[in-house]
C-alpha cells in the first residue's frame, strides 16, 4: 500500500479575496473548482505550477464568523528563489506577521489569519 501527499484544506471567509491574496503573495494559481448544486460551497484547488501538492480553499455559504484558529501553531511553508524580492512584496502587501532573521525566515498571514512560512530556496 502507498499513499500519496495530495492537498491542504483550509476554510476562508471571503474567497475572492483569498484567490487574490494567494495569487498575488505566492503566485498560486487556480488548478480546478468544484460548486456544490445548491451553492452551500465552494471549493477552490490552488497550485503553484511546479509541483503535484495543492491548497485547498474551502468556502461555505452560510459561515459568517471568522474561523477559530486557536494558538495557529499550523502552517504551510513556501521556499522562494528570490528571498529579499518576496521579503520587499509582503511588506508592501503588509502581511508579515513574524520574522525570524537568525533563522532566515518569516510569516505572511493571510486574510483569515493563516499563518505561512516563507523559506529562502537553497
Amino acid at each position: 500500500m502507498q499513499f500519496r501527499f495530495v492537498h491542504n484544506n483550509i476554510n476562508v471567509l471571503d474567497l475572492e479575496k483569498s484567490l487574490n491574496f494567494y495569487k498575488k503573495a505566492l503566485g498560486l494559481q487556480e488548478v480546478s473548482r468544484k460548486q456544490a448544486e445548491d451553492g452551500s460551497f465552494i471549493l477552490v484547488y490552488l497550485g503553484d505550477g511546479i509541483g503535484t501538492h495543492q491548497l485547498e480553499l474551502t468556502w461555505l455559504r452560510d459561515r459568517t464568523e471568522p474561523y477559530n484558529l486557536g494558538d495557529n501553531e499550523i502552517h504551510l511553508a513556501f521556499t522562494t528563489t528570490d528571498y529579499e524580492a518576496a521579503h520587499q512584496l509582503h511588506s508592501e502587501m503588509g502581511c508579515i506577521c513574524y520574522e525570524n532573521p537568525s533563522m532566515g525566515i518569516y510569516f505572511i498571514s493571510d486574510p483569515d489569519g493563516y499563518w505561512l512560512e516563507v523559506i529562502p530556496a537553497k
